[in-house]
């Protein structure tokens, strides 16, 4: 069975020079490319703040996600990369904010260097339209999440 493919983009000069979308929607499940904190006009939103540049990256991601059919409710995982370790915080309460009681999967890592010396956070977000918010949650000791 064949699915339909579509995707979106946000107007970046990254997205035709390097040849990807913003997201790409295939069936029920969105997929979206790692996202930092700029503009359409390719500039840098949110300065030397990670929790800024946290907050535009989700708003952008948001956008993404309603033009092709959901929100950041549909969101089932979430792989954030910082610049700086210690900035976890920062960029954790920007998350919280955004998913509160959504709870994707999340993977943080800190890494060596983005594209582009000030950028301090790129985000990445797999969704499953109409998932929602989730309804229960089940909680496990250590010993059972080996």
């Amino acid at each position: 069975m064949e699915m339909e493919r579509v995707w979106v983009g946000s107007g970046t000069i990254w997205e035709e020079m390097v040849g990807y979308a913003r997201a790409v929607r295939v069936g029920d499940h969105i997929y979206v490319s790692g996202t930092t904190a700029t503009d359409e006009a390719g500039r840098l939103v949110g300065g030397n703040d990670p929790e800024a540049q946290t907050r535009y990256i989700l708003a952008k991601i948001d956008r993404a996600l309603k033009s092709l059919g959901a929100s950041l409710a549909d969101v089932v995982r979430v792989r954030v990369y910082v610049t700086n370790a210690a900035d976890w915080e920062a960029v954790g309460r920007a998350l919280a904010e955004a998913f509160g009681a959504v709870r994707p999967a999340n993977t943080l890592v800190a890494v060596k260097a983005l594209v582009g010396d000030a950028y301090l956070v790129e985000i990445e977000a797999d969704a499953v339209v109409g998932s929602g918010v989730a309804v229960r949650s089940v909680h496990s000791s250590a010993a059972n999440c080996q």
